[in-house]
Order: C-alpha cells, then structure tokens, then sequence
C-alpha cells in the first residue's frame, strides 16, 4: 500500500515538471517574436534616442548608414560604370588604330576617334568625380555618381553612333583593301606571264619550222649530188652584176624559202624583169641550198647572183667592229644563254637578245659600197619582205643629195630617237635630237655615190666601237642606222613600205593594197605557225609550190 502511494507522488511530481518545461518554452518563444514588433510599434523614438524625419530621403539615409556597416551598394554600381566607360574607351581606341591601318583618306574618323578616347580619360580624370574612386564607400555621394552615370551613358550613345556610321565605312575600306591586294597578285601574275609569253615569242621567233629546215635539207642534199650543175667556179661574173644602168637589190639572209619570195614577188610585179639584178648574200652553211633553189627556175630574165658573206674577205675582225666585239666573253653570254631566268631580267631588251642582232648577215647592210663598188644606187630589201608593184620608181626619186630613202615611222611621241637611244649620255644628248623622227628598215633606197661621200661606213665602225658595253643604244641595226644616216636621210612616201604585218593586226587592207612593199616585222612571220592568218596570204601566193622540193616538205600554209 505504502509502495503504491510512493509511485503516485513520483508520477505526479513528473507531469507537474514537465506541464512547467511546456509553459517556459511557450512563454520564451512568445517574447521572442512578439519583442521586435512591440519595440518598433510603441517604443517612443524620444526614448531611444534617435531622431527619424518621415519623409523618403530620411528613410534611405537611415537604411543605407544601416547597410553601410556590412558594405556600399553605390560602390559595385560605381564599378560597373567605369567599366563600361573603360570598355567603351579600349573599343574608340581599336578603331582608330585599325583606321589608320587602312591609311582612310580622310584622316577626321581619326581624330573622332581619338577625341572620344581622350574624353572617357578625361572624364574619369575630372577631380569632382575623383572623390568616387578615392572613398572609402561610406561617404560615397549618390548624387556625384548619378551625374557620373550621366555623363558616361552621353558618351557611350555617342560613341556607339560614330561606332555604327564609321562601321560601314570600315567595311568598304576593308573591301577596297582586299580589292587593291587581289589587284596587284594578278598584275604581278600577269606580268610574269607577259614576261614568259614575251620569252616564248623569242623563242618562237628564233625557231625554224621543220618544213623550211626540210627544204633547206632537200637542197643542199641535191647540191652534194649534182655539183657540177650548181657551181660557178671557174665561170665569169655576167657584166649585169656590176652594170648601173640596171636596177639592183641587195637581199641578205640564212632562209631560202623568204629570200626566194621576196624574188619571186619582185619579179612578177616588175614591169621589165630582165633589167632587175638581185644579189642574195648567205651564210656558207646555206649556200648551196641557196644555189639550187636559184637555179631551178627561170626569173622571165631576171639575173640571181647568190654568195656567201665569208667570200667577202674584208669582212673579218680586224675591220668590222662586230665580229670583234663577238669573240667578247660577257657579249657571248648575253646573246646565247637562253635560260628563262636570266633571259627575262630585262625585259625592255628582251627581243633584242636574238643572236642575228650581232650577225654579219644583218650587219652587212653598213658595207653596201664596198660590196657593189661598181653601182651608184641599189635597194635594200628584207627577207620578211612582199612586193607588190613595180619599184623602179625609186630610181627616179631625186634623192637631194641625201644617203638613205626611207619610210618614216615617227607619230606623235611615238618612235622617236629618244626610244631608241640613251639621251641620259653626254654624247648622244650632244650630238642628236631626241624628237628626231626615226625610219624603218626593211625597204631601203641608197645613193652609195652620196655614201661614199659622206664615209658613212667609217661614221658607222665609230659608234659601234664606242657602243662596246651596250650604254649608248639598244641592240639590233636599227639605232645604229639611224645614228649613222642622221641627217643623211630623205623621207620617202608611205605607200611605199608598209610595216607591221608581224605584229600589228589593225593594219587596213586598203592600206596594204596600197603599198609597194609590205613588211612582216614582228615575231609572227609569215612562215611561222604564230603568223597573222589574214595577213599570211599576201605571202603565200608567192611560194614556188611547182618546185618538188617545196612539195615534199609538207608546207601547211
């Protein structure tokens, strides 16, 4: 009983305990939340101490000093703006630079640029915005940092709209550079290709067509077979070859099939062919072909004299200033090293570096008196040369005293002897006018009682001698022909010689029936494959095609 009555006062005491833990954590919990509201709703702001204005700047000064002790929220806003300004800055600054890598023209968006550069600088540099950066953050000024703000966001706007106008300007640039690169790659691509295609015409030009090297062949083949028929040895010269009443032409050249068109087509154009006397002068190596191809037809009385330049003793190295400067070691180089490289350094004497320039057979024409020492007048004809009327007009040309009749080139400021000689020399600027008119070789009427005179010859071994290094002209016969016969020289009709048939394919057809003589000079000879095809005719229809060795060399004209 007693046990029982103990376990009940033990119970009791328990719940009571308990029941008063309840009531304690209850009542704390209460005064935990209920106290800040109580504190905030009645307190008296007398009592506390603090004096609070009711109006919305009071309210955030007292907030804000709250927040201060933690951290500024004005200060990440601060930061935020300079960076844009400095973003803003870095972009005025990449866009002058890349202004004036396009070199513009107009050098202002330049300036604009750098003006904007300088104005964020300055901005941030202003002392009165200065104090934003050097606080502390808790005496920051909002309203310094809303004009600040201001004041950036206006350079910005303005910026990003020079930025927007410039950018299409940029653009254009940009593709005017690129336009301009791509410009000068194909120019230099075209005058590479200029410079081996200009290559490729020498080399085209220098060639013989197998055809005519199979003629050449044919010949000189029926030559070593038949030699009695051929030679003259031991035979006297016909008194026709030294008569001056008759009317004499000079042909020098090394390939038969041209020499015998340039005869052909004088002598069916003459009005009385037996009182014509052509004097073809060749190389030894196609003297025989020459021979035969001479021999094997009648010219309807026209008289053939064929010789090789070596039966003319005096020609030799002793007298002649070319065949000296040709045992030159640096002379020899510059004509036959025929390497792509080298061959196109220079260019404006590119066509010039052709061996024939310094051959005798075209060096020859300065010795006419001394060849024909018995003649008074005779014609000078190229080998690249059709006739196509009678020319024993030019007999009867009064020639004035003067040497050489030619056909003048000049027009304009075009072919004159500044293009043909160097003026920058003392010599030549002292002695020569450089808007002298120049000739054309090719179809020559010589007075050599006049050339005798004059010496013209030794006026010629002059300057050629001194031309040893190449300074005082260009290469080939012309300058030196128009040196020699300067002032000596009597125009002649253009109808007489018409050139460019090699070269120049604007050439009027009404011009050339018009012509006495026309001229293939140029690359493109009328037996080459790169001949001029409306022009190739004019040549053609004087090919000997009944002689069988022209038929058995397969010509494709």
């Amino acid at each position: 009983m007693a046990l029982r009555s103990s376990r009940t006062v033990t119970r009791t005491g328990i719940r009571l305990t308990f029941n008063l833990f309840v009531s304690f954590l209850t009542v704390a919990v209460f005064l935990l939340l209920a106290l800040p509201s109580l504190y905030t709703s009645s307190a008296d702001p007398s009592d506390l101490g603090v004096e609070i204005t009711r109006d919305f700047r009071g309210v955030g000064s007292l907030r804000r000093s709250v927040l201060a002790l933690k951290s500024d929220p004005l200060k990440p806003r601060l930061d935020q703006i300079k960076k844009q300004a400095d973003d803003h800055r870095s972009l005025v600054l990449a866009y002058a630079s890349y202004a004036r890598k396009l070199k513009l023209e107009n050098s202002k968006l330049v300036r604009v640029f750098a003006e904007l550069s300088r104005n964020f600088s300055d901005l941030i540099s202003k002392p009165s915005y200065r104090t934003l950066f050097d606080s502390d953050g808790n005496s920051m000024n909002e309203s310094v940092l809303r004009q600040f703000e201001k004041e950036v966001k206006e350079r910005i706007k303005a910026t990003r709209q020079i930025v927007a106008e410039a950018k299409e300007s940029f653009d254009n640039q940009l593709k005017i550079q690129k336009l301009k690169d791509t410009i000068f790659a194909v120019n230099e691509q075209l005058m590479k290709a200029k410079k081996q295609g200009a290559f490729s015409s020498l080399i085209a030009a220098k060639s013989i067509p197998k055809s005519v090297h199979c003629l050449a062949m044919r010949l000189m083949d029926e030559r070593i077979t038949h030699p009695d028929k051929y030679t003259d040895d031991g035979k006297p010269t016909p008194p026709e070859f030294e008569d001056p009443s008759l009317y004499h032409y000079a042909i020098f050249s090394d390939n038969v099939l041209a020499a015998s068109v340039v005869v052909n087509s004088a002598v069916k154009n003459s009005n009385d062919p037996s009182k014509h006397v052509f004097h073809v002068v060749t190389d030894k190596m196609n003297l025989g072909a020459m021979q035969v191809m001479f021999k094997m037809k009648e010219y309807n009385g026209a008289f053939i004299e064929v010789k090789a330049v070596e039966d003319y003793k005096f020609l030799n190295s002793s007298y002649v200033p070319v065949l000296k400067q040709l045992e030159s070691a640096k002379l020899q180089q510059f004509y036959f090293e025929n390497k792509l490289e080298n061959a196109t350094k220079d260019t404006t004497n590119m066509k010039f570096r052709n061996p024939k320039y310094l051959s005798i057979l075209n060096h020859i024409r300065f010795y006419l008196p001394e060849l024909y020492p018995k003649l008074h007048r005779i014609l000078f004809l190229d080998d690249d040369i059709v006739v196509q009327k009678d020319l024993t007009g030019l007999w009867k040309i009064d020639m004035d005293g003067k040497v050489n009749g030619a056909v003048e080139t000049c027009f304009g400021s075009f072919h004159r002897y500044a293009q043909y000689m160097n003026f920058s020399h003392p010599l030549i600027k002292s002695k020569f006018n450089p808007k002298a008119c120049a000739w054309a070789y090719g179809m020559n009427f010589f007075d050599l009682d006049a050339w005798r005179r004059e010496e013209l010859t030794e006026e010629y071994h002059y300057w050629q001698t001194l031309n040893e290094n190449r300074t005082l002209w260009k290469l080939g016969t012309l300058p030196p022909g128009l040196i020699t016969f300067y002032s000596t020289t009597k125009p002649l009709d253009k109808s007489w010689h018409v050139l460019g048939l090699g070269y120049n394919p604007s050439i009027s057809m009404e011009e050339i029936n018009n012509a006495a003589v026309v001229h293939f000079n140029g690359n493109m000879k009328p037996w080459l494959d790169i001949a001029m095809a409306q022009f190739r005719p004019l040549w053609t229809k004087y090919v000997d095609y009944e002689n069988e060795y022209v038929q058995g060399c397969n010509f494709g004209f």
